[in-house]
């Protein structure tokens, strides 16, 4: 994802140290989603990855109990299991702009819609206006659908980083989003994870879905609203 990064001064007294540590959590966590480098592997085998989960919470003021979210698999198995879970059953795509999606998909589908009763168009043309609106656009190198996890991720990373940064607006934004899309998807990814027996995977969705549910209950307290974002 491509952004216009905020200016920010991390050690001026108007940074918000508890936006940030929120926003280093769904980066990390958008990284997780993503096919497994060996630098991945290493803190997912070594349980570094654990820790680093457990230190931004400790920064935060969200509370939630986190699993081992440690391997036992080699990088080469770590990586056939994310193919496995989400990506095999896939057509290979020159253009993934469309729409289209094979009808024989992987069991655990990484993208919002799939999961929705709303159709393609309004899912991702809704979240094509918001990247927009805040002057975000998918990365021209890594073409793929807006309602990609790691996309919706890494928006949220990024409205979190602009919350810290002084920007009050983007605390409403990031409300509004987690309500709209990322609250409902991360609770029907860590299901579908669960009953497919996800394993590694199925861990760092229950506690993706934990911190999301979370940070949106925060953050209805702080700016009002309840079901989709309604003040």
């Amino acid at each position: 994802m491509t952004v216009a990064a905020p200016q920010t001064d991390h050690t001026g007294a108007g940074y918000d140290h508890d936006a940030a540590a929120r926003s280093a959590l769904y980066a990390l966590l958008a990284r997780a989603f993503d096919n497994p480098d060996e630098e991945f592997h290493a803190a997912a085998a070594d349980g570094s990855l654990t820790s680093e989960v457990e230190t931004y919470l400790d920064r935060s003021a969200l509370s939630v109990e986190v699993p081992a979210l440690r391997t036992d698999q080699t990088h080469e198995a770590l990586c056939g299991t994310y193919n496995g879970l989400f990506t095999l059953g896939h057509a290979e795509y020159t253009d993934r702009t469309d729409g289209s999606l094979d009808s024989e998909g992987p069991p655990v589908p990484l993208y919002e819609s799939k999961y929705r009763d709303a159709s393609w168009d309004d899912v991702n043309q809704d979240l094509a206006r918001a990247y927009d609106h805040f002057g975000v656009s998918v990365s021209s190198d890594r073409r793929d659908h807006h309602d990609n996890v790691r996309l919706e991720l890494e928006f949220a990373a990024y409205l979190a980083r602009r919350e810290a940064a002084g920007e009050d607006s983007a605390g409403k934004a990031r409300r509004d989003f987690l309500d709209r899309h990322l609250d409902p998807f991360a609770v029907a990814l860590a299901e579908r994870l669960d009953e497919v027996n996800g394993g590694f995977y199925a861990d760092v969705a229950a506690v993706l879905e934990d911190i999301v549910e979370k940070d949106l209950s925060d953050l209805r307290d702080r700016y009002g609203g309840d079901s989709h974002g309604e003040q």
